[in-house]
C-alpha cells in the first residue's frame, strides 16, 4: 500500500507552464537596486515572505538576502532578483512586490489578489 502525505493541502507550489510566479513592478526594481548601491553590494537581492501573525492573519516580511536556497523561486527583472521561499509563495503566486512613497513612508508593498481581506496598512492579510 502506498500512502502520499500533501502537506501543502493540494496547493501547487511551483508555477503552471507560462504562469509568472510574481510581478516585479519598475518601481520595486529601482529602489532594489538603490539599496545596492548604498549598501555597496551588488549581491543583494528582495526576499520576500509570509508568516502567520498580524492583524489579518498572515503578515509579509522583506529582507535584503545574498543567498537563494535549493527550493526559492526566483524572479529576475533588469538585473535585480526578487527571492520567494517554497511556502510563501503559495500565498503570492499571481502577486505583485511594488515599492511605495506615502503617508505611511516608504515601503515595500504586495499587492495580493488572492487576499480576501487586508488590514489598514496592507502588512497583514487573510486568505
Amino acid at each position: 500500500m502506498e500512502v502520499i502525505i500533501d502537506a501543502n493541502f493540494g496547493m501547487a507550489l511551483g508555477p503552471s507552464p507560462g504562469e509568472v510566479l510574481l510581478e516585479f513592478s519598475d518601481s520595486a526594481v529601482r529602489k532594489l537596486k538603490s539599496l545596492r548601491q548604498e549598501e555597496d553590494n551588488p549581491n543583494l537581492m528582495l526576499r520576500v515572505s509570509v508568516y502567520g501573525g498580524g492583524c489579518s492573519g498572515f503578515q509579509y516580511t522583506f529582507s535584503l538576502d545574498e543567498e537563494i536556497k535549493p527550493t526559492d523561486k526566483i524572479v529576475e527583472k533588469e538585473g535585480a532578483t526578487l527571492i520567494i521561499d517554497q511556502m510563501s509563495y503559495q500565498y503570492l503566486a499571481g502577486s505583485e512586490v511594488d515599492f511605495s512613497e506615502g503617508l505611511e513612508g516608504a515601503m515595500f508593498v504586495v499587492n495580493n489578489p488572492n487576499a480576501t481581506s487586508t488590514c489598514g496598512c496592507g502588512a497583514s492579510f487573510s486568505v
